[in-house]
């Protein structure tokens, strides 16, 4: 069944329309290529005519960003952004697109240094073979298992193998069957019907069955291969048909047999079933009548029901990648089958041969497309490699013709599942035109690379045979018929012209470059036979973009290796890599003009980067050479690396910056095309294990699981000897290098603008040099870990180490400090299983530091020998004399160290000397790595500097902080142990006290101020204030008296410290300061501060000064008389009905919290709420001397208690009164200001006769101020002025009230001496007064009825006076 091409709805990328051709190429709206210069056979001549590398367009450079990384991360950058840029190699469907649909552009090998690939090796056909060849008597066959290394001859009904690189290899033969055979296919088998020893499928078809051999291939200790073959059983009968072509797909073998163009499949499985025996036979493409015709054979080929045609299938091609097979038919019909999964076959397209035709037209005149044009060789392009090209197709004359299919769901994607359904013409590439032509027609330079000139050259005619292989190489065989013998054409891509090209930045206004190869010519004096590629596919990706960059692999994978079997022997070619390149013509050019034209050749071509790069590879030891003798010669060991050094220094170029106008700063350098070289070099190098994770873990069949390493250690070797080589050659020619040669350098420079060039190249090659030696030293690791039994090692880590391990790519070992920390405890784990075998710590780590010194310094030494004398101490037991000097061996190496300890390593030591009762150890080897750590004290800067924002301070505070939490955990540990044993036994104190009083000496020693103030913290959090109030340690009382200023809790236990040392002056001021504070304190507590303050100040203590004692105590008994009125005021407003709601909590919370001023607490509430006893309390501690003032207070306080009093009902309005004054007058203390007797006595009494006459004692007034401990003097006086001033209302009669008082009061007086002493009055001088004053009131107004007790009393006192 043939299907059309259909034509797409809409134009395609790279579909040829229906139209016209001369129409098409008038109207194509894609600009064709500018032709490339021509090529001239003369180097130097071909050296200043190519054309220059592509610069990158001129844009407006955006300011450069500081570059504040540090050297590793820079030179990982670099490494990052040279990977990210290699892989951005253009795929193959980009290349042919830029090409359009047709091109011709080559560049002819005029010497042994540019061809392609060279000869690596010929060998002959061993004589035995040839022995048996000429036994003959049927047929013959020859073929290749290139990836064997092993040829097969077939000589009638045998098969013979033989290993073609041996010199006399043994051969391997099959002979057990009769028939002569005619089709041997290897394959590779089916999973899980052979045994696993079996590892291809060896299909040999004769004329009467297909036979399956199984063959074992082993490679052999000394790079010999040894294979085996194995009888299978299985055999499936074609009597009756030739078997021309056998192909294997997804496991799944096909073939044609001669004659026809049906595609057959043999069927196989391990076992026979009820229904379908071991080997059977399927047509996939027969239909109607044909579908149910007897087996192959069955019938006479006389007889038949259908009329076959002689249409037949020449060529049979699997793509697994797409699960599609090809067939190309005798009439040059390519079909495209399907491959099911489910074991069906589907013919999806058929392309003839004349739409086909049809379709070259379109990109070609039709007279330029020969009508007579057959297809030789199709060749698929696996789906990593193109998208949308699926298959290339040779033609007779040479022409490649690139096809792409397609499906109705999907055009061009890779992804789709759906089988394709049309196929359209993409590109052709045409054959060279070369100058001196076979035809000897004349050919100008200008018609090379004209397509018009390439579709009628006839180089390539007649194309016997073709074979296209990724990543871009093609083999191209003519007949030469007057010869008998096949000239070989070979064209490679030229992918490094190709990589340097598609630099350009999208915004480039040049032209897309050509589609670029190089060719060469081989003459093979005989017939091909068969081709082979004998290494893995050379490609650098896994995908369409960057599959072809090989110039970004040359270095990682093994070189593309083709083998060419002949009728006189097979020729091994290898592909050309550019570094060969360099190096073969740098030795066949030698030091003149010649290696001159050579280095600008190279450069134009492939950019001075890349020029650097190859020229130090070569340099450092890379790139072989051919010589006729085929002998493998590394460039190393001739004058090549040296002319490659010169090359290397010379050529580098210089920095740049975007704008030259602009002043330079370092940032801005674009360092030179040496720096890019070195990177370029660097990252081909390492490209294959820098994203690569490190290890790997899987289980075993066992059930157990080990570690293996993900790139293989031979592989680490060479990276290691590569980057070994690279880095002794920048040290030994360092001086010679502009940014290696140190500061010297800086004064070759004539301006500071070079200068800055100079900065910014020293820092850019400084870099990629100390990455070059974590590359060297982190492969070194890598080996000593599996050198060292990995699986031990690795399970001995942590789980989160393991983990860690597992994510860990070579990227990370080398540049970042997790990965360096993680390899650190690896080589912890290395030594501590290496010891615990018995091994010396210093032989271990010796050897440890001579192959990876970074990941094991002389520190790293220390602490092995400390975990060492550890180890010995638990051995010996920690508490012998032995263990006890072990310990402190193991400490005071820990401390030569501690500026090196992690904090892993820490916690580890202080858990095993805790384990080992050596608290004070453990806690002396912290406080010494904390203060390593915080060498500059920031963290007491910062704690001093009140924890203000200062990062670096903050940082070395918590670090710090982590630290002591060990020291925490210790301390917890020694009195747990404590609690558990009794403190003395015998009069003696038990090894538990002992390591008791040894910790706490240590701690309370420690001259770490940040550690005793986070100690004294821990300890508050914790509960233990006893703790704190024990310490012994002037840092104590630094600590609380910073803390007592933030908290109470800490003034507290300042004041409580003092006075537990009996400190009573410290204690007290403490106190005084905690009641005048601004604390959230309520008054009472207030009040007992200063209560316990004046208790504290009033203690004598020797040293301190009496008047700083009197002082103190002086400020305490004020602030206490002020709290009292406070307290007072307080409780008044709390009862007082007239005050508003809103206002209450207002100002209750301002009266219960600190210490009022004495102006504010009279004028804001004692004054206007008319609390006249507190102003009278106010007055009295203010100092206050107005009498007018107290006057009127005192009248207020007397009228305000009165009214009270008559509102309530009771008591007695006088009683309140004589109350009030009680409680004032012992409150002021009979104070002359506030208490002035002379003033209110006669209120009082003034009170007495006006409001309450009669009511009461008769002398309530004179026994309130006896009360209160007026003298009888005072009194008298006073009465006496009152009675001789004769105001009202004391006046005529009621002078009576008056002179009774007077009696009164000297009575009372008269008893009171008369009981205590033996005088009245005290003197005779009173006594005369009194008597006088008596005989006054007895003559001026007293009343009747007291006269004669006032002449009795007057009696009594002359008697005295007598």
């Amino acid at each position: 069944m043939s299907l059309s091409v259909q034509t797409p709805q809409r134009p395609l990328p790279g579909a040829f329309l229906a139209t016209p051709a001369p129409s098409r190429l008038q109207r194509s709206p894609t600009p064709q290529p500018a032709p490339s210069q021509p090529m001239y056979p003369d180097i130097s001549v071909l050296a200043s005519q190519a054309s220059e590398p592509p610069q990158a367009l001129s844009l407006p450079s955006p300011a450069p960003q500081p570059d504040n990384l540090q050297p590793l991360e820079r030179a990982a950058r670099t490494i990052n952004e040279t990977l990210a840029r290699e892989a951005k190699y253009p795929e193959l469907d980009a290349i042919i697109a830029q090409a359009a649909s047709l091109s011709s552009s080559y560049r002819p090998s005029v010497t042994l240094t540019w061809q392609p690939f060279h000869l690596l090796a010929r060998h002959d056909i061993p004589e035995r073979i040839l022995e048996q060849y000429n036994r003959a008597q049927v047929s013959t066959m020859m073929g290749l298992f290139a990836e064997l290394k092993h040829a097969w001859i077939t000589i009638d009904n045998a098969l013979y193998l033989w290993d073609y690189t041996h010199p006399s290899p043994e051969l391997v033969g099959f002979e057990e069957q009769p028939n002569s055979i005619t089709a041997v296919k290897l394959l590779m088998p089916k999973p899980n019907v052979f045994t696993s020893q079996i590892t291809h499928l060896l299909v040999v078809a004769t004329t009467a069955e297909i036979i399956l051999i199984g063959l074992s291939y082993l490679s052999g200790p000394a790079g010999n291969s040894i294979v085996t073959l194995y009888q299978t059983r299985m055999a499936l009968s074609v009597r009756g048909t030739i078997v021309n072509s056998i192909e294997g797909a997804a496991g799944r073998i096909f073939f044609s047999v001669k004659g026809e163009n049906d595609v057959y499949e043999m069927t196989y499985q391990q076992e026979e079933k009820w229904f379908q025996s071991r080997c059977g036979k399927i047509n996939h493409t027969a239909t109607g009548l044909s579908s149910l015709a007897p087996p192959l054979g069955s019938l006479s080929t006389a007889f038949s029901f259908t009329q076959r045609p002689q249409e037949h299938i020449v060529q049979m091609k699997a793509d697994d990648s797409r699960n599609l097979l090809y067939t190309l038919s005798s009439m040059s019909a390519i079909r495209t089958f399907h491959v099911r999964p489910n074991g069906g076959l589907e013919c999806t397209i058929t392309l003839p041969r004349a739409q086909m035709l049809s379709n070259m037209s379109h990109a070609l005149p039709s007279e330029a497309v020969d009508p007579k044009t057959s297809v030789v060789s199709i060749s698929p392009i696996p789906a990593t490699e193109s998208q949308k090209l699926h298959l290339v197709a040779v033609t007779s004359a040479g022409w490649r013709i690139f096809l792409s299919a397609t499906s109705a769901s999907s055009w061009g994607s890779a992804s789709s599942s759906a089988p394709p359904t049309s196929m359209q013409l993409q590109h052709i590439r045409l054959p060279p035109v070369e100058l001196n032509a076979p035809s000897g027609r004349a050919t100008t330079l200008a018609q090379i690379d004209d397509p018009k000139a390439a579709a009628s050259s006839q180089t390539l005619q007649p194309t016997r045979m073709a074979e296209r292989l990724s990543p871009g190489y093609f083999f191209c065989f003519i007949h030469d018929q007057r010869g008998h013998a096949d000239r070989l054409f070979v064209s490679a891509t030229e992918s490094g012209q190709t990589l340097h090209r598609n630099t350009i930045t999208s915004q480039s206004s040049k032209p897309p470059q050509p589609f670029h190869e190089s060719y060469s010519w081989l003459a093979l004096g005989s017939q091909a036979e068969d081709i082979g590629q004998v290494t893995r596919t050379y490609v650098a990706a896994s995908t369409p973009l960057g599959f072809g960059n090989e110039p970004a692999i040359q270095f990682d994978k093994p070189v593309a290796e083709i083998a060419i079997l002949t009728n006189n022997g097979i020729y091994v070619l290898r592909r050309k890599r550019l570094v060969d390149i360099l190096a073969a013509g740098i030795q066949y050019s030698g030091s003149g003009a010649e290696l001159n034209d050579l280095v600008r050749l190279f450069r134009k071509l492939y950019t001075k980067a890349e020029l650097e790069a190859t020229a130090l590879a070569v340099a450092c030891g890379h790139g072989q050479d051919i010589p006729p003798d085929a002998r493998v010669v590394k460039a190393a060991g001739s004058e090549v690396p040296d002319l490659a050094r010169k090359i290397f220094i010379d050529q580098g170029g210089a920095p740049s910056v975007p704008e030259d106008n602009v002043e330079a700063t370092v940032d801005m350098v674009k360092p030179s095309p040496r720096h890019e070289g070195v990177a370029l070099y660097m990252s081909r190098l390492v490209r294959s294990i820098w994203p690569a994770p490190i290890v790997m873990t899987y289980s075993t069949p066992s059930g157990g699981k080990t570690v293996v390493p993900i790139v293989s250690l031979q592989k680490l070797r060479q990276i290691q000897r590569d980057m070994t080589n690279l880095q002794d050659f920048l040290a030994l020619n360092k001086s010679f290098i502009d940014g290696l040669a140190g500061p010297e350098s800086l004064t070759r420079a004539k301006s500071k603008r070079e200068e800055v060039y100079l900065q910014a190249e020293h820092r850019a090659l400084h870099s990629l040099v100390l990455l070059t030696a974590n590359i060297i030293e982190g492969i070194s690791f890598v080996l000593v870990l599996f050198d060292e039994g990995a699986d031990e090692i690795v399970f001995s880590l942590s789980r989160e180490a393991q983990l860690r391990l597992r994510a860990l790519t070579f990227e990370g070992l080398f540049v970042t400090a997790s990965g360096k920390e993680l390899a650190k405890e690896l080589v912890k784990a290395i030594v501590n299983r290496s010891i615990a075998n018995g091994a010396n710590v210093d032989t271990v780590a010796e050897a440890l530091r001579r192959r990876c010194g970074s990941f094991c310094s002389a520190d790293d030494v220390v602490i092995f020998k400390a975990q060492e004398h550890l180890k010995k101490a638990s051995e010996t037991g920690h508490s012998s004399e032995l263990g006890r000097r072990l310990l402190n061996e193991s400490l005071s190496l820990f401390q030569q160290v501690s500026a090196n300890l992690s904090m892993e390593q820490l916690q580890l030591a202080v858990d095993q000397f805790v384990s080992m009762d050596f608290y004070a150890g453990a806690i002396k080897l912290a406080l010494t790595v904390a203060n390593e750590a915080d060498r500059g004290n920031r963290a007491l800067a910062w704690i001093n500097a009140g924890k203000r924002d200062d990062r670096v301070g903050q940082n070395a505070y918590i670090k710090r902080t982590n630290i002591y939490k060990l020291v925490h955990n210790v301390i917890l540990r020694v009195d747990e142990a404590q609690r558990q044993e009794p403190q003395v036994v015998d009069g003696m104190l038990t090894r538990a006290a002992a390591r008791f009083h040894e910790t706490r000496d240590v701690v309370e020693k420690s001259d770490d101020e940040v550690f005793q103030y986070d100690l004294y913290d821990w300890y508050l959090a914790q509960g233990r204030a006893d703790r704190v109030l024990a310490v012994d340690s002037h840092y104590i009382t630094i600590y609380l008296q910073k803390k007592a200023k933030q908290s109470v809790d800490h003034a507290n236990l300042l004041w409580r410290y003092h006075a537990q040392r009996e400190n009573f002056h410290e204690a007290a001021s403490v106190q005084l300061q905690l009641a005048k504070s601004e604390f959230l304190l309520s008054l009472d507590k207030r009040i007992e501060y200063l209560s316990n303050a004046k208790t504290n100040a009033s203690s004598v203590r020797h040293g301190v000064a009496r008047q700083s004692r009197q002082v103190l105590l002086h400020e305490v008994q004020e602030l206490l008389t002020v709290s009292n009125i406070q307290q007072d005021l307080l409780q008044r407003l709390k009862n007082d009905s007239r005050l508003n709601p809103d206002r209450r909590t207002q100002v209750l919370d301002e009266l219960n919290g600190q210490i009022l001023g004495l102006t504010h607490m009279f004028n804001i509430y004692a004054d206007p709420a008319g609390y006249f006893d507190i102003c009278l309390l106010i007055f009295q501690a203010a100092d206050h001397r107005r009498p007018a003032d107290v006057t009127s207070t005192w009248q207020n306080v007397i009228e305000q208690t009165h009214e009270e009093t008559v509102e309530r009902g009771q008591p007695q309005p006088y009683e309140a009164v004589a109350e009030k004054i009680r409680s004032l007058g012992s409150r002021l203390h009979l104070s002359e200001n506030v208490f002035p007797i002379s003033d209110l006595l006669p209120m009082i009494e003034r009170y007495a006769f006006e409001f309450q006459r009669n009511v009461g004692p008769a002398h309530w007034v004179i026994d309130v101020f006896l009360d209160v401990q007026v003298p009888y003097d005072v009194i008298l006086s006073v009465l006496e002025r009152m009675f001789y001033n004769d105001e009202a209302p004391f006046q005529g009669r009621n002078r009576k009230y008056i002179a009774d008082d007077i009696l009164y009061v000297c009575s009372r007086w008269y008893e009171d001496t008369s009981r205590t002493v033996q005088q009245p009055f005290g003197g005779q001088a009173t006594v005369a007064a009194v008597s006088k004053l008596l005989r006054l009131i007895m003559e001026n107004g007293i009343d009747p009825d007291k006269r004669e007790e006032c002449a009795t009393l007057r009696q009594r006192l002359e008697q005295y006076l007598r």
